[in-house]
């Protein structure tokens, strides 16, 4: 499994609009609202937003990987946003935070879901593949970045 396996078009937004970071968390998770992959999408919620309780998912550089694990799904999702203005985010480096990759995990999938963490996290810590996800105007060109940079890794 890549991340691109589970990173479909209509799971990326180009300009997030929240503010904050629990409107960017819920702006993602919002993407899922119809997916049959959803089992109850409010205990979704609720597991990624008490996961950032205990410690920020900003991880620096501009970039934020809000996660959680739940029975809620019936299978790991993703989704990526992208905001033109700062948010706010508790970041481990005290900057904010302009690029956010949410992931969702079953919670008898940990291995895989920690693997996909550290992939993503391996990924988003090259700057110029931060740099080229900033200057994207549309989901394609988000999941077209995406693309071209696991062309470079091995399955999951």
């Amino acid at each position: 499994m890549k991340v691109l396996d589970l990173l479909g078009k209509n799971f990326i937004i180009a300009d997030l609009k929240g503010q904050n970071k629990e409107s960017v968390i819920n702006e993602l998770i919002d993407l899922f609202k119809d997916d049959p992959r959803i089992i109850d999408l409010e205990k979704v919620r609720d597991a990624v937003l008490e996961r950032e309780k205990i410690m920020s998912t900003g991880v620096g550089k501009g970039f934020a990987i809000p996660h959680g694990k739940t029975n809620a799904v019936n299978d790991i999702l993703a989704a990526f946003g992208k905001t033109n203005h700062p948010i706010e985010y508790d970041s481990l480096d005290g900057h904010p935070v302009y690029l956010v990759f949410l992931l969702v995990g079953k919670d008898n999938l940990v291995s895989k879901h920690i693997k996909l963490l550290s992939r993503i996290s391996r990924m988003m810590n090259k700057d110029e593949f931060r740099e080229k996800l900033l200057k994207a105007k549309t989901s394609e060109e988000i999941f077209e970045i995406f693309r071209k940079e696991e062309e470079n890794y091995f399955e999951v």
